[in-house]
């Protein structure tokens, strides 16, 4: 056995076996039943509960898969470890030694859990009864839960939520509800402290580009017990936010923004909802054969490294510029507005860079993965202060096609067709389709419609923002996600 220094020790009975068994100082539950075995409090056990003289500890392990016997990074199994204690002081001892080392890690002892019932397969309330609520029962998680009754509801109720009673807030959803989320966070008086507030994120939605890009950072699969076991064990990091401003409005991003090709798939292929899945590639095969390019300029501001791209250009006029704290200023006017405003960035005194159109696709990344399948972004970052730039202007159909197909290995970047750099700032002019300018396009921003352009799918519908000029700014680890380690 290790000599690191023991907590406590004492001759007990383990699953029917008398046998010792140790608190080491570093967290680990030791004993030789069945050969030397260790249980990793911080990474393994989820709590303990006490049934008469009798203590079960509630674990969660990793175990052997596969025809060779090896272990795959992140297929847990949970099982119960239930030892009797030599005598009634030992088990109170046993008792307070496992609360105050559990105390220590600082686990989140209270949550408040957003359930969408509406989102992907429609499963996120049987995946919550069924898989994430029993493990944080066993983590003596105390939880208060809201299921979400029509879209913004999430947004609605974090913008008046007391926060005092929480040490975060877990999301049981795809990647829209921690986005209305963050913009209920950000749009609050106080929005500076709100903001701290750790997220959560549980796979249950279509697109889980969030969950997926937190658990493959530790080469975990994206799944619900991964997930809820990473929120479990309150390891936390910083997230940059991108704020995306027109006029006095302004719309918080976490994940994307996309103007094009990826634009017109999201959004364009949910009149094939009826497919599944299978809609977004029938339909990228669909706008491929029938391949749309854009007018428009990108302004931008590149990372270090990156100032190759494009071509030298002075910042684009434009109406509406950053104030101070609480202020955007339109023209010569002042207008007082809620929360928060953005970063204060000198956006006269910056490297401004420009790129013309036309272009099949335009793709703004905050992380790397979009959804489980797709890592448009390989090389992004959860709070290196940058946006990842992905741009196709000029591709042939059949590389583009082999272009859509490498996005699940994040190997299209690779592509002499793809621009793929990292940028501080971004301004977006949209225009209109090359070769029919009575027709517009439409911006995505994680995954919601933020503009449609005239003659646009479903270009009657209201939008938060008209298809016009966006600026693009992010903030460095804003926000705070919980993560696997």
């Amino acid at each position: 056995m290790d000599r690191t220094a023991v907590i406590i020790s004492d001759r007990v009975n383990v699953n029917g076996t008398l046998t010792q068994l140790s608190l080491l100082a570093d967290g680990r539950l030791w004993w030789p039943e069945g050969g030397q075995r260790n249980l990793t409090i911080e990474k393994e056990l989820l709590g303990f509960a006490v049934d008469g003289p009798n203590i079960t500890l509630k674990t969660i392990v990793e175990t052997a898969d596969g025809c060779c016997g090896g272990v795959t990074r992140g297929k847990l199994l949970r099982s119960d470890v239930v030892f009797r204690p030599s005598s009634d002081e030992s088990h109170r001892l046993w008792c307070q030694k496992l609360r105050e080392f559990i105390d220590s890690l600082e686990r989140p002892k209270s949550l408040f859990v957003f359930v969408n019932p509406f989102g992907g397969t429609k499963s996120a309330t049987d995946i919550f009864l069924h898989q994430v609520k029993p493990l944080l029962e066993d983590a003596k998680v105390q939880l208060t839960v809201q299921e979400t009754k029509h879209q913004l509801h999430a947004k609605q109720v974090v913008e008046s939520l007391d926060f005092s009673n929480y040490d975060g807030i877990v999301c049981v959803s795809g990647d829209g509800i921690l986005v209305e989320v963050v913009n209920g966070l950000l749009q609050r008086q106080d929005w500076d402290t709100a903001i701290n507030m750790p997220l959560g994120v549980v796979p249950a939605g279509t697109g889980n580009g969030m969950a997926k890009s937190l658990l493959d950072s530790v080469g975990d699969p994206c799944t619900v017990p991964n997930a809820v076991l990473a929120i479990i064990r309150g390891h936390k990091r910083p997230l940059d936010v991108a704020t995306i401003t027109q006029g006095e409005t302004r719309f918080f991003s976490v994940l994307m923004l996309a103007w094009g090709l990826v634009a017109d798939i999201d959004i364009e292929s949910e009149k094939y909802r009826w497919m599944g899945s299978a809609r977004i590639d029938f339909y990228a095969l669909t706008r491929i054969i029938n391949l749309r390019h854009y007018t428009g300029c990108l302004y931008f501001v590149p990372a270090p490294g990156f100032e190759a791209y494009g071509e030298p250009a002075i910042y684009p006029e434009s109406s509406t510029i950053r104030g101070s704290n609480s202020d955007v200023i339109d023209g010569e006017n002042s207008v007082k507005l809620k929360g928060y405003q953005g970063p204060e960035i000198d956006l006269d005194n910056l490297v401004w860079r420009v790129l013309s159109g036309p272009f099949i696709s335009v793709w703004l990344h905050n992380v790397p993965w979009g959804s489980e399948n797709a890592k448009p972004a390989p090389d992004a970052k959860f709070s290196d202060g940058y946006l990842d730039l992905i741009i196709m202007k000029n591709c042939l159909k059949l590389p583009l096609l082999s272009i859509m197909s490498d996005l699940s290995k994040g190997d299209h970047v690779k592509s002499p067709y793809v621009m793929y750099l990292k940028v501080k700032v971004m301004v977006l002019e949209p225009g209109p389709r090359l070769r029919d300018q009575e027709k517009e396009g439409i911006i995505d921003a994680d995954g919601e419609v933020l503009a449609r352009g005239k003659g646009s799918y479903k270009c009657e519908q209201k939008t938060l923002m008209a298809y016009d000029k966006l600026q693009i700014t992010v903030d460095q680890g804003l926000a705070t996600l919980f993560t696997p380690i």
